[in-house]
């Protein structure tokens, strides 16, 4: 079932988004080598609860921890755990909170230190690619415009893997909501899109193979050849003339160049 909002309710989708945007933006400020997940983890509960909101993730369908993070060859639902984080790991940190009875759900990735050049790539195309998929979410286009857009610049113009098991989503008052919205497709196909459906546009892009395979764990998700993924999302409120971005990844990203302990040159 397809559910679409009213401007109150997009206006409080908005609180939600950016609340999971603060969050990420601590998390920018505190990531460095040395420091664990788990720690993020906790962190990220504290920080949700002090504004008066609950985490979307703990015990969804079981899950057993506050966010996803998931690191270097781990593609999403990464388990926190007490390794510490080294220098050249890419990191990304997956949120979802619940405030005034609306889900807010997104993902940004963190380099930390120096890494390859070919790494820093793929975080920067995987990113671009997150705000064309973006472009295409406005009224009377088609679920598959957006697919295309993504799976066009990280697979076929810079010979990315897309996954294909894991996709995007609709969002509101259940964290996943019709329809599904995969990062491949063809133009024209699947579902119009209509004015104020939204939706967690969200790339899953591997610096190798686009296969994927599951942990014994159910849940962690990891590249078949063991190389590198990158996952970003954001929350999109489809409307006629340009998609509103109800997440904000400028605060993130002015936290994210202040952390000495991350990269420079990806800017």
């Amino acid at each position: 079932m397809v559910y679409t909002k009213s401007e109150e309710q997009v206006g409080l989708m908005k609180e939600a988004a950016l609340l999971v945007s603060k969050t990420l933006t601590e998390v920018a400020k505190m990531i460095k080598p040395g420091i664990t997940t788990l720690d993020i983890d906790q962190f990220c509960m504290e920080f949700v609860k002090d504004h008066q909101a609950t985490l979307s993730f703990y015990n969804y369908h079981g899950y057993p921890h506050n966010i996803c993070a998931s690191v270097n060859d781990v593609v999403v639902h990464g388990f926190p755990n007490k390794t510490a984080l080294k220098e050249g790991d890419l990191v990304s940190i997956d949120l979802g909170v619940i405030l005034n009875g609306w889900h807010g759900d997104h993902a940004y990735t963190f380099i930390l230190g120096e890494v390859a050049p070919e790494l820093l790539k793929l975080v920067k195309v995987t990113k671009e690619s997150l705000y064309k998929g973006i472009e295409k979410a406005i009224v009377n286009n088609r679920v598959g415009d957006i697919g295309f857009a993504v799976q066009e610049h990280t697979e076929k113009k810079n010979g990315y893997g897309v996954v294909r098991e894991l996709v995007g989503h609709g969002l509101g008052t259940e964290l996943h909501e019709d329809p599904q919205v995969p990062n491949y497709g063809r133009r024209g196909t699947g579902m119009k899109l209509v004015e104020n459906l939204v939706l967690a546009i969200e790339p899953m892009i591997n610096l190798g193979t686009h296969k994927v395979f599951t942990e014994e764990d159910g849940w962690t998700v990891k590249t078949q050849d063991g190389k590198v993924s990158v996952h970003f999302e954001h929350d999109v409120c489809v409307k006629k003339n340009e998609a509103l971005i109800l997440s904000d990844f400028s605060i993130i990203e002015a936290a994210e160049k202040a952390n000495i302990n991350l990269n420079s040159s990806y800017y």
